[in-house]
């Protein structure tokens, strides 16, 4: 975390290959993923083992990414910075916030098939903040459960089943490639 104070938090690029279908929305990283400078840190978010689940990302954090990208799926998230205090959406101060530059991640990402929203901020700050300015055709977008400890109605596992039947069908076969945590 850098910037005009302590709360100020700036994200991280995207994780990605040229050839990814399906793209992965967060707002911002939290608090324990700057500290790390890894996507998804703190040990109780379920986006790793649902990730797990799903395309097989196991293994220590370079080997996780390498496999998402393997199976197409690139990672990124809303916002490039704002202020936050802790890690909980709801503390996200939009009056400074900047987006990530999309036109451009589209551009260079033609064939993204799939966005899947990871929690409604996510899903929210997208529609308001970057879809207007766009202006170009967006692919198919899908709100899905957070995997945020945060958000604890759902199990894991339940999470996971929601994240496979709105994703499954755009990685294809590799989300076969599952293994059980």
């Amino acid at each position: 975390m850098a910037g005009n104070g302590s709360n100020f938090c700036v994200g991280f690029p995207p994780i990605c290959r040229a050839d990814a279908r399906v793209l992965v929305l967060g707002s911002l990283p939290g608090r324990r993923s700057l500290e790390t400078g890894q996507y998804y840190a703190h040990p109780r978010n379920a986006f790793w083992p649902i990730m797990r689940g799903l395309v097989g990302a196991a293994g220590g954090y370079e080997q996780r990414c390498r496999r998402l990208m393997e199976a197409g799926v690139a990672l990124w998230d809303v916002l490039k910075a704002a202020d936050r205090r802790g890690s909980v959406d709801a503390k996200i101060s939009l009056k400074d916030a900047q987006v990530n530059d999309f036109h451009e991640f589209f551009f260079r990402h033609s064939a993204i098939r799939c966005i899947g929203f990871n929690g409604k901020t996510a899903e929210s700050l997208f529609l308001k903040r970057v879809v207007p300015s766009l202006g170009l055709e967006l692919p198919q977008a899908f709100g899905l459960p957070s995997s945020s400890p945060a958000h604890a109605v759902l199990s894991v596992s339940e999470k996971r089943e929601i994240w496979r039947s709105i994703l499954g069908p755009s990685l294809g076969a590799l989300s076969s490639k599952e293994t059980r945590p």
